[in-house]
């Protein structure tokens, strides 16, 4: 088994990472995962983040009302909605009316040469019920050789994007920390881990969540930022099915606890003044 390292120099030379949120620059569900069918599993932790631009990204509820998501999915001046799927798998269509974008996140750049960290939060019109749980996010730090599961409304490849807008999830493991211009968590099909192609994000599945634990016991413990293809690859090239990079949300807890607090206490319709004033203006964006 080849170096981390040494993976990371074969499979980003192959083919540079990309971002997967919008289908303009490579957004889609993840590879080779399964159909969440139960009624009580991620359906009710997981949405979908569409935007009036054509974007689309996956997100994690944190509590009834916000959203923790991938920063790059909501940094253009557009608007958003949040997709949750209630018990008998019939879409709520609910509108964002705030964002907390983390201010070290540099908009503009790609996944490897972006230096700061990629999450946002997510303020809902209204409150979800009764039929949605919001995912724990005491689940730690992401160890090398950790099992963790994904879950995403991606593509299942590239060139099948009418494969999105469905809940996947899979099983991968993690492969350690990876510097680039930040510095990320790998995670990896468990059996090729990224030497050659397997389960892992694709175009879409920006956003959402790496969880540890299972049913009844999921915990948040990172958000999908960029996959690379594998490190071998046939003709076709891809920039799925090799690493998955994750920002764990461990080391940044505190700005998400703080900027949850903002945003639970943010009132839309206040006009944009107000709402500025009730969140940090430092890293807040209205949305339209």
């Amino acid at each position: 088994m080849r170096s981390l390292l040494s993976l990371r120099r074969s499979a980003l030379a192959v083919l540079a990472a990309v971002p997967l949120a919008g289908w303009s620059a490579g957004a889609g569900a993840v590879v080779q995962g399964a159909v969440s069918r139960d009624p009580d599993g991620l359906r009710g932790s997981v949405v979908r983040i569409e935007s009036t631009t054509g974007e689309m990204c996956s997100g994690s509820l944190i509590s009834p009302d916000l959203v923790l998501t991938a920063a790059h999915c909501v940094m253009h001046q557009a608007g958003y909605w949040v997709v949750a799927t209630d018990r008998g798998f019939r879409p709520r269509r609910l509108r964002a009316v705030a964002a907390a974008m983390h201010p070290d996140f540099v908009p503009g750049t790609t996944p490897e040469t972006q230096p700061g960290i990629d999450l946002a939060l997510l303020k809902l019109s209204e409150p979800l019920g009764g039929d949605f749980t919001p995912l724990d996010l005491r689940g730690g730090e992401i160890s090398p050789g950790d099992p963790v599961e994904i879950a995403g409304y991606g593509v299942v490849a590239e060139n099948r994007r009418s494969t999105a807008r469905v809940l996947r999830e899979a099983r991968l493991v993690s492969l350690g920390e990876l510097q680039v211009a930040n510095t990320v968590t790998v995670v990896a099909d468990r059996r090729g881990r990224a030497e050659t192609a397997g389960a892992g994000a694709c175009l879409g599945d920006s956003g959402g969540p790496i969880l540890r634990g299972g049913p009844g016991g999921y915990q948040l413990i990172g958000v999908v930022s960029w996959s690379s293809g594998a490190a071998q690859q046939g003709r076709v090239r891809t920039a799925c099915g090799g690493f998955t990079a994750v920002t764990p949300t461990a080391q940044h807890a505190s700005w998400i606890a703080a900027r949850a607090a903002d945003l639970s206490r943010y009132i839309p319709g206040e006009g944009a003044a107000r709402g500025r004033a009730r969140a940090n203006p430092a890293d807040w964006t209205g949305i339209r």
